[in-house]
């Protein structure tokens, strides 16, 4: 049976993956709201008129938004799709990528509203991080002493640990 570890891991992959790969889909293209797609120009328009250092690059709002767009699907379908090394390198763009979008809205003077889901989201990209690079426990191995033939386990691991009494 998979760890309880894996499982997290893997639910958040999945959950975190569909996401992104549905809101980019949003900002590339109208079909599956028209409304939502409407929205993300406008606010995309905001944010290159509050930036004038991306429009001084050549960086339009409509390749901003795409530019995003794109790199949530593809990193969306890695963390669904594609196991190992690649999923957590996903996972870090999207983290960047997720700053970057909250740095967007605090510098436009977005409410809370229009955001917490980008701070939830960052929290979820960040616990799955950390989960996913955190070692996996092993557990500990008995060693055991062999004293005339008997074998016992060693002082240590026999004896509970000093100024701790056993409870029973």
């Amino acid at each position: 049976m998979a760890s309880p570890r894996t499982i997290t891991i893997v639910a958040l992959s999945v959950a975190l993956g569909l996401f992104f790969v549905f809101m980019g889909t949003i900002k590339l293209t109208p079909r599956l709201s028209r409304d939502a797609y409407n929205e993300m120009k406008r606010a995309y328009k905001s944010y290159v008129r509050a930036l004038p250092m991306l429009k001084k690059m050549g960086v339009s709002s409509i390749l901003l938004r795409k530019s995003i767009g794109a790199l949530e699907v593809v990193c969306g379908i890695v963390m669904t799709l594609v196991p190992g090394r690649p999923k957590d390198v996903a996972n870090f763009l999207l983290l960047l990528l997720v700053l970057a979008v909250l740095f967007f809205h605090q510098l436009v003077g977005d409410p809370l509203k229009r955001y917490a889901h980008a701070l939830v989201f960052g929290i979820l990209l960040t616990c799955r991080l950390l989960i996913a690079r955190q070692p996996e426990e092993q557990p500990p191995e008995k060693r055991i002493l062999s004293v005339n033939g008997d074998e016992q386990p060693l002082i240590h691991e026999a004896a509970p640990e000093k100024g701790k009494i056993k409870v029973s």
